[in-house]
């Protein structure tokens, strides 16, 4: 068996250069993984805010007495308000079911207890008038603006990035 010579220190340097070029490569493609999968959407657990109500939220939050004063419609998806904070609820719901430190007890404080709290609320709630059975809501009342007081914000007035106006 013969020994391997010692390294030169020129040898010495190239094989650290070398080892750090792969290190520096390899922390390159991790980011650049880290990245991706950030930048693709979650797969969703439910396939709609419907089937989260049906399967999992009404069993997380109690029916409401009459003792409570709280109110719930059967018919909640008939309600715009109560759509888009169940809505809000089943995405929050969905993104944090991945954080297995915070995410549940984040889920629930941030974004269940003040939604639950606004929606069975039965003097400003969207349920407030289904005591008795859903009752369509009414919207708010709304007078017709001036014409041009407001104007479309969905597109710049130019094309041009570096346009000032």
């Amino acid at each position: 068996m013969t020994a391997t010579p010692p390294l030169h220190d020129d040898e010495q340097d190239d094989m650290t250069e070398d080892a750090q070029r792969n290190q520096a490569i390899r922390h390159d493609a991790d980011i650049r993984r880290d990245e991706e999968d950030t930048a693709r959407p979650a797969e969703l657990f439910y396939p709609n805010v419907g089937e989260f109500v049906a399967d999992r939220f009404i069993y997380f939050v109690p029916c409401p007495t009459p003792e409570s004063g709280r109110t719930w419609c059967p018919e909640w998806y008939r309600h715009a308000e109560a759509l888009s904070r169940l809505d809000a609820i089943w995405r929050a719901w969905e993104a944090l079911r991945w954080d297995a430190g915070l995410g549940m007890s984040n889920w629930w404080l941030h974004h269940v207890d003040p939604h639950v709290g606004a929606l069975l609320n039965p003097v400003t709630g969207p349920f407030a008038r289904c005591a008795d059975g859903h009752q369509t809501p009414e919207p708010l009342p709304m007078a017709t603006p001036p014409e041009g007081l407001f104007t479309d914000q969905r597109s710049p007035v130019s094309r041009d990035p570096f346009a000032l106006g």
